[in-house]
Formats: C-alpha cells, structure tokens, sequence
C-alpha cells in the first residue's frame, strides 16, 4: 500500500476535530449542537459567543482543512491522493468520528482545502463569498454561491480531474447540509449576517 494513501486517514481524522466544539468549551460557552441553529460552525458560534469565538472557529475550521492538503503537497503526493486527502478532511468535518459524527455543514474547511489544493481558486472562492455577503447579507446565500466556484475554479485554473471530482463531491454534500437554510430563503425565513455585539 502507497504510504502516501495513509494521508487521506489523517486528513479525515484532522478534519474530525471540531474546532465549535472545542472553542466552546474552552471559552465556557453552550454546546454549539445545542444552542441556536444547533450547528457546530462559526456562524452559529458567532450567535452563542460572539465575534471572538467565531473568528476562534473559523480559523481552526480553515486550518483543519489547509493543513493535511498542505502536507500531501510536501510529500509530492499524486492529485488523486491529494484530491481524497481534500475531501476526507471535509467528510471529517461533516461527520466528525471524535463527536458522534455530529459535525457542521462544511463551508470553512472546504475554503481550507481549497487554499491548500490550490491557492488562486481560494481567493477566487473568497472572493465570491465576500460579493455576494456585502450585496445581500446572507451567509447561506454566500456560501452556496461560492460553493459552485470551487470546482470551477479548478476546471479553469488547475484542471486535475480527482480534484474537480472531488470537488464537486464537496458542493453538492454543501448543498445537502444547507437544505433548510435553502428552503429558509426560498420562504423568506433566512436571517441575514449579523454578528452581535460581543
């Protein structure tokens, strides 16, 4: 067995870590699985704790999924392994093994493993996130928009096949997790961004 495969292990492990959880607790704030949305993502941290603790979560959510991507790229590892590392690490955050494989929705570590595949389809990703926040005020909104970047930023930019592939895997597992937020702003239900006082 290729001990490059041994990647895409930990980077569902690393992406099983539950960077909600852990800044909750640590923080002293509500189990964010049971408060608010009952989301373990930094929007729903943003409601519990404030905008300390969801910078706190957003960054370990990126970084979880940098990080075993960034590795593959180190080791020289093929764009299939580097494309199962991407995706295992984001599976790990949506059905993380260290919580009862109760996990979030997955916008922030997929922006992570996109910077760590390839950074330019990141910022490209960012970008379209941070348009599409400012003009309309809706997280979901933003990040089922960028979503759809991702693999296409890799069709024109770095066009791997495993990684477009996997990539696509990744958007339409985003949209399944944001169903409710989908049927929300289709009935007018969604609340806009807004990240308290705290």
């Amino acid at each position: 067995m290729n001990p490059h495969y041994l990647l895409i292990v930990a980077g569902y492990l690393t992406g099983s870590i539950s960077a909600a959880i852990i800044v909750c607790r640590l923080m002293g704030l509500p189990d964010p699985r049971t408060e608010g949305s009952r989301n373990p993502g930094a929007t729903n941290v943003a409601r519990i704790g404030g905008k300390r603790a969801a910078a706190f979560t957003l960054l370990g959510d990126m970084l979880k999924g940098v990080l075993p991507v960034a590795a593959a790229h180190a080791l020289n590892a093929t764009p299939a392994v580097l494309a199962g590392t991407a995706l295992a690490a984001f599976l790990g955050h949506l059905y993380p093994v260290f919580f009862r494989f109760q996990g979030g929705k997955g916008v922030a570590t997929a922006l992570g493993v996109t910077f760590g595949l390839y950074w330019p389809v990141g910022l490209l990703t960012t970008g379209t996130w941070l348009v599409m926040a400012v003009l309309f005020r809706y997280s979901s909104l933003a990040a089922l928009t960028a979503s759809l970047v991702i693999p296409g930023g890799f069709a024109l930019l770095w066009p791997e096949q495993p990684v477009i592939i996997a990539t696509c895997v990744m958007t339409v597992l985003l949209y399944w997790r944001h169903r409710s937020n989908i049927a929300n702003l289709l009935g007018g239900r969604e609340d806009r961004i807004s990240f308290g006082k705290k």
